[in-house]
């Protein structure tokens, strides 16, 4: 859910900063606070529904967590341990965690928390979990149905909640064992967070920290006055000089991209009546000849000011993606395909055709969303010069959610799990109403490679199965096989930062412009 923060509203907020003496000549008083613009809103803070899905809980402690390298340390766990099976694990955790109430935290919080997990059947998919039970009150034993090689990355993202005080409001006024309590929470406005004195970790350094939802135009506007300390920002921004802050491009896996439907149009329909296919994508030498005939680093350069790097795939630079998913921009190769798969331009009006039927079709992007606009107008234009045309349609994403599986998207995901991948391309999720698979990806071969991966016993095993899902030498999901998607480019998460102020070593962000960003606010802190 996405909530705005007006202008005037904030300028009276200000008023009452300045009232408070929390803000004098655009500085903090006290370096001890700051105050973060983002654009998104969370809808919770329970962990079990989703609050950090993607990334790290800062209300709430986890078993393991991410470090910058996107490899696995432990948090509330001092050790664990896999059977060889693949099907038991058992966990020693800390004895010197309390909640932010006074309560200790036992391994009972953490089995309740992973079974509430999935009994909710949010964001985080535990259906391969059979049972969660604390032994004594440090060692919890969990035994899955089936190994699964992803285990500890849905761990790092499940704050552990206390059983005791779990209750349906829990998402409004969470009781956490993280390096921040939150203090308040005004929906559409803000959230105040304080540090919590009694972290285990160290107390952190910045002890309040307010985080007001505002457009990017709006947190601009606040920068300029010297009103937040961090905010994020767009590409087009991205080069606006502000004095007394600096700008980070932070690196992500935020990718944009366009999905292209497979399959003819034979008129088949979704559950929902949706129809199916398109009778132009359906050809793979059309669609790889736009993949080759598209200049990724022109587009980040160009349409987004250098604040993107050209994207290959949907985990670009992650521990299991397939570096031979790069191809080279290759317009002339790109013709050559569409020569051998008989698209000819009969009637000299520019535009190809193959068998009476002209390349041309339609790229839909939600309406509002200024960058994905920007790509698939640049796109489409690139790609005219092959002969192809493309017409760029802004709409809700109610009328998307119709016309996806008929026609192309611009999409965007990225993740810090490769089960973004088993989503995107398992074949029984295709055509589902969920935006994953509406393009109809399907293949045995993928899904025997994704049941591998699954299946493997360790992060690394299952690395080269998640790599062969996208090219293992002849297919593949990947732009050089189906190429059921054209990736675009990884978006730079563009932040301004006031000087003075470190924001830590951030790790690669996942999909998401906002709540990323303040996943190691422990680490946060203002020089002297």
């Amino acid at each position: 859910m996405k909530k705005i923060l007006s202008i005037a509203f904030f300028f009276s907020l200000l008023l009452l900063m300045v009232a408070c003496g929390e803000v004098e000549s655009g500085v903090p008083e006290k370096r001890d606070s700051v105050v973060i613009a983002i654009a998104s809103e969370p809808d919770t803070l329970d962990p079990t529904q989703g609050w950090g899905h993607g990334s790290s809980p800062i209300v709430q402690s986890t078993l393991v967590r991410y470090t910058s390298e996107l490899t696995f340390e432990n948090d509330l766990a001092v050790q664990y341990s896999l059977d060889p099976s693949g099907l038991l694990w058992h966990f020693h955790i800390r004895d010197d965690v309390y909640f932010t109430d006074g309560t200790p935290l036992r391994a009972s919080d953490v089995a309740f928390t992973l079974e509430q997990a999935k009994t909710a059947q949010g964001a985080v998919d535990l259906s391969y979990m059979e049972s969660a039970v604390a032994l004594n009150d440090t060692e919890l034993q969990v035994r899955l149905s089936q190994p699964c090689s992803i285990f500890l990355n849905t761990l790092a993202s499940i704050g552990i909640v206390p059983e005791h005080a779990y209750d349906e409001n829990y998402g409004r006024a969470p009781i956490g064992s993280g390096p921040y309590a939150l203090l308040e929470w005004r929906p559409q406005e803000q959230l105040i967070f304080r540090a919590n004195e009694d972290y285990y970790g160290g107390s952190p350094a910045i002890k309040q920290v307010t985080v007001v939802f505002m457009s990017e135009d709006a947190a601009l506007a606040a920068v300029q006055a010297g009103l937040v300390d961090v905010a994020y920002s767009t590409a087009s921004l991205g080069s606006t000089e502000i004095p007394g802050y600096r700008v980070e491009a932070i690196r992500s896996v935020d990718n944009r991209g366009f999905t292209m439907p497979l399959s003819p149009r034979e008129g088949k329909e979704t559950e929902s009546g949706a129809c199916i296919g398109n009778d132009v994508t359906c050809h793979r030498e059309l669609r790889q000849a736009i993949a080759y005939g598209i200049d990724r680093q022109l587009l980040a350069d160009v349409v987004l000011d250098g604040f993107a790097r050209p994207a290959y795939s949907e985990n670009d630079g992650m521990p299991w993606n397939n570096p031979e998913c790069w191809i080279a921009h290759d317009p002339e190769y790109a013709k050559q395909l569409l020569a051998e798969g008989g698209w000819l331009d009969s009637d000299g009006d520019g535009i190809l055709e193959k068998e009476g039927c002209p390349a041309e079709f339609s790229c839909l992007y939600p309406a509002g969303d200024s960058v994905r606009q920007a790509l698939a107008l640049a796109a489409a234009e690139q790609v005219l010069e092959l002969g192809i045309k493309i017409k760029v349609e802004g709409c809700s994403w109610d009328e998307i959610s119709q016309r996806m599986f008929s026609e192309a998207v611009m999409m965007g995901w990225g993740s810090a799990s490769p089960n973004e991948s088993y989503y995107l391309y398992r074949s029984e999720g295709a055509f589902l109403d969920d935006y994953y698979n509406p393009e109809g990806y399907a293949d045995a071969q993928s899904d025997a490679y994704m049941e591998a991966a699954l299946l493997a016993r360790s992060p690394e095993e299952a690395n080269v199965y998640w790599q062969k899902l996208q090219w293992d030498g002849s297919s593949g999901s990947s732009m050089r096989g189906e190429c059921p998607w054209i990736w675009l480019v990884n978006l730079d998460h563009v932040t301004f930062v006031r000087e003075g102020l470190s924001i830590g070593e951030q790790a690669i962000h996942p999909h998401g412009h906002g709540l990323p960003l303040i996943q190691n606010l422990q680490d946060w802190y203002w020089l002297e």
